[in-house]
């Protein structure tokens, strides 16, 4: 498995340390409320199963399951294979989410969100890929900025495959070009 990465771009100690510097400022601004934290199924599960746990105020957590993506190419519609059960009226909501690639997924589900009342919403993500957006939006607090290349590791994938890998690399192009 790990002769189909390229080179590594993010260890476990990378991640750990950003990801320390985010729960310190999420847990500041979060000691008064409950938000509802929303990670985004499959891939953030790792990334937001770790966050969570830096996190030292009451909060619920309530996945969402949706995707733009088949293999590596966005279809450019969001589909929500799985809805949170949580009421978000008059609460804060956070997404958790592995990267943001187009934009489009996160746009769609934070705009769900503000039509079902949440009194505010706000993405974590793990990784922000500007370079491939294709709508205007951006992440509250990302951990990096991530290079052009296919990313896969702490739960981002191709085809299923790879999210258990314990740093973000970059997948071989020979690996997906097939």
């Amino acid at each position: 498995m790990n002769n189909d990465i390229e080179r590594i771009l993010y260890s476990q100690s990378d991640l750990d340390g950003r990801m320390d510097e985010m729960a310190a400022d999420l847990n500041v601004k979060y000691r008064n409320e409950e938000p509802i934290i929303i990670p985004v199924l499959n891939g953030a599960m790792i990334f937001a199963s770790d966050m969570i746990k830096r996190l030292d105020f009451k909060l619920i957590i309530d996945p969402i399951k949706a995707s733009s993506y088949v293999g590596s190419q966005s279809t450019g519609k969001v589909k929500i294979m799985q809805d949170i059960k949580s009421d978000v009226k008059g609460r804060p909501v956070i997404f958790m989410e592995d990267i943001i690639d187009t934009g489009r997924t996160l746009q769609a589900l934070s705009e769900v969100m503000k039509d079902r009342g949440a009194k505010r919403v706000e993405v974590v993500a793990m990784l922000d890929k500007p370079n491939t957006r294709v709508v205007d939006f951006h992440a509250d607090y990302y951990g990096f900025k991530a290079p052009d290349g296919f990313l896969v590791g702490y739960g981002l994938d191709y085809n299923g495959l790879y999210r258990n890998l314990p740093y973000v690399g970059i997948l071989k192009h020979e690996v997906y070009a097939n």
